[in-house]
C-alpha cells in the first residue's frame, strides 16, 4: 500500500555539490572540539591515533561509494545492509546511525550556542533550538537551499581554521617541545591511541551525508564514487593541519583540560587577539554539521520509514520541495526536546559508537558484492569491518554502555512491532476464513 504524500527525490546534486555535503559534515564542530578528549586518552598520540581514524575512515569510504553507485537510493547503509545482508542488518545500521546522529544534532545545536552566546544557560538553550528550528526551516525549502548554506558555512569554516593555523605558526611561542619528543607519542599506551582513533573517527563521520542522499544526486554511479574519497582527503588533511598546529601551541595536557582547546591553543601561542576569529568559526562550523546532519538523517528516516521500520508518516515526500518533511519535522522536535533539556555536549563517544557499528555493517555488505560492481579490492572491506570493531571495543566505557542499551532497546522494538503485525494479519486471515465459513453455511 502506497504512503501518502510518498515519492521519489529530486536528483538536484552534481559532484562538487556532494563533496561540499560531506565537507559540510566532517569539518563541523568536530574539529573544534575532538582534539581535547583525544589529547586525554593519547596525549601527542592522537596524531597515530588520527591516522588510524583515517585509515579506517578511508575503508568505510570505499565502501560506502561502491555499494551507492550501485543501490543509489536514499537511506545509504540501511538500504545497502537490507539488500546484501537481510534487513535485520539494514535495520541495525539505520538504528545506529539514527539514533546516534540524533544525538550528534542535539551536541552541534548546543555547540553552537556555547560558541556564539557565552552568557547563561538559558539563553544558550534558547538559541540553540532557534537554531535548530531554522536550519529545519531551510531543509524543509529543498536540498539546493541547503548546498548554497553548507558551501558558505564550510567556506567560513575554513577561513577560521586558516587564520587560527597562521595565528599559531606567526605567534612565537609555539614550539616542538610542546610534543614531549618520541616518547610522547605512547603517553596513552596502545589502547589510549586506539581510543583517540575512536573518538576522532567521529569527526570523519560525515562522508555518510552524501550515500545517504543518493537519491538526490545526478549520475550516482560516477559522481559518489568520485565525491566521498575527495570529500575525505580533504577533511583528513585539515585535521592533520590543526590537529599538528594546536599540539604545537598548547602541547597535549593543556588540550586535554581545555574546554575550547583550539581557542586555548591560539592563546597559549601568543596570538589571543584571533579568539575572536574562533568563536565564530566553530559557531559557523556547528552549523554547517547539523544543516548537513539533519539533512542526512532526514533521508536515513524517510528510507526506513518506506520499509515500515520507522513509522510510515515519515515516508512523505514534499510535492514541491522535493524533501522529506515529516521525518526532518520530527527530526527538529526530537533534536529541540533533547537541546531543551538535556546536556548532550560530551556526547562524542556514544555517536561514534552508533557510526562505527553502521560502518562494519557497510564494509560487510561491500564484501558480499560481485566482481562487476566491485571497485576496490575486498581486503579494504576485511580491514574496515576489523577496524570499526576494534575502535568501538575502545571507546570510553560509558559511550559502549549506553551504545549496547540502544541498540537492544531499538532490536527488541522491531521485534515487537513485527510481532504485532504478524497477528495482526493472522486475525484478519482468520476472520476472512470465518466469513468465508458462514457464508458456505447460509449457501
Amino acid at each position: 500500500m502506497s504512503v501518502p504524500g510518498a515519492g521519489r527525490l529530486a536528483r538536484r546534486l552534481g559532484t562538487g555539490d556532494a563533496v561540499v555535503i560531506g565537507l559540510g559534515s566532517m569539518i563541523g564542530a568536530g574539529v573544534f572540539a575532538v582534539f581535547g578528549p583525544a589529547a586525554r586518552a593519547a596525549g601527542t598520540g592522537l596524531l597515530i591515533g588520527l591516522a588510524l581514524a583515517a585509515l579506517v575512515a578511508y575503508c568505510n569510504a570505499t565502501a560506502s561509494a561502491q555499494l551507492a553507485a550501485v543501490y543509489p537510493t536514499s537511506g545509504g547503509t540501511y538500504v545497502y545492509g537490507r539488500e546484501r545482508l537481510g534487513h535485520w542488518w539494514g535495520f541495525l545500521a539505520g538504528w545506529g546511525f539514527v539514533a546516534g546522529k540524533t544525538a550528534s544534532c542535539a551536541a552541534m545545536a548546543l555547540t553552537f550556542a556555547t560558541y556564539a552566546v557565552p552568557g547563561p544557560w538559558w539563553a544558550q538553550r534558547a538559541v540553540a533550538v532557534a537554531g535548530v528550528l531554522a536550519l529545519t526551516a531551510l531543509n524543509y525549502r529543498g536540498v539546493t537551499r541547503t548546498v548554497l548554506l553548507t558551501r558558505v558555512l564550510v567556506a567560513t569554516s575554513l577561513t577560521a581554521l586558516s587564520v587560527l593555523v597562521a595565528g599559531i605558526a606567526l605567534g612565537g611561542d609555539a614550539g616542538t617541545a610542546n610534543l614531549g619528543g618520541w616518547s610522547g607519542l605512547g603517553t596513552g599506551g596502545a589502547y589510549g591511541i586506539l581510543q583517540a582513533a575512536g573518538l576522532l573517527f567521529f569527526a570523519f563521520a560525515g562522508y555518510a551525508r552524501i550515500a545517504t542522499m543518493g537519491e538526490e544526486v545526478r549520475e550516482p554511479d560516477r559522481t559518489i564514487p568520485r565525491a566521498i574519497p575527495m570529500a575525505l582527503l580533504l577533511a583528513v588533511g585539515v585535521y592533520v593541519v590543526v590537529g599538528v598546529a594546536a599540539l604545537l601551541a598548547a602541547g597535549p595536557d593543556r588540550l586535554a583540560a581545555a574546554s575550547a582547546p583550539l581557542t586555548t591553543a591560539v592563546q597559549d601561542a601568543g596570538a589571543g587577539v584571533l579568539s575572536p576569529v574562533v568563536r565564530v568559526g566553530a559557531a559557523l562550523a556547528a552549523l554547517g554539521a547539523l544543516l548537513a546532519l539533519i539533512a542526512g538523517i532526514g533521508r536515513t528516516g524517510l528510507a526506513m520509514a518506506r520499509h515500515h521500520d520507522l513509522p510510515s508518516w515519515l515516508a512523505a515526500v514534499h510535492p514541491r520541495h522535493r524533501v522529506p518533511h515529516h521525518a526532518e519535522i520530527a527530526l527538529a522536535v526530537v533534536v529541540g526536546t533533547l537541546v531543551a533539556t538535556v546536556d548532550l555536549r560530551g556526547v562524542i563517544g556514544f555517536s561514534s559508537f552508533g557510526v562505527l557499528i553502521y560502518y562494519a555493517i557497510a564494509n560487510a555488505a561491500a564484501f558480499t558484492q560481485p566482481s562487476g560492481q566491485r571497485r576496490w579490492p575486498r581486503w579494504l572491506n576485511v580491514l574496515g569491518v576489523t577496524g570499526c570493531l576494534v575502535l568501538v571495543v575502545t571507546l570510553p566505557w560509558q559511550s559502549v554502555a549506553a551504545g549496547t542499551v540502544m541498540f537492544v532497546l531499538g532490536l527488541v522494538g522491531r521485534a515487537a512491532v513485527r510481532f504485532a503485525a504478524r497477528r495482526r494479519a493472522r486475525a484478519m486471515s482468520s476472520g476472512g476464513e470465518a466469513g468465508l465459513i458462514r457464508h458456505d453455511d447460509h449457501t
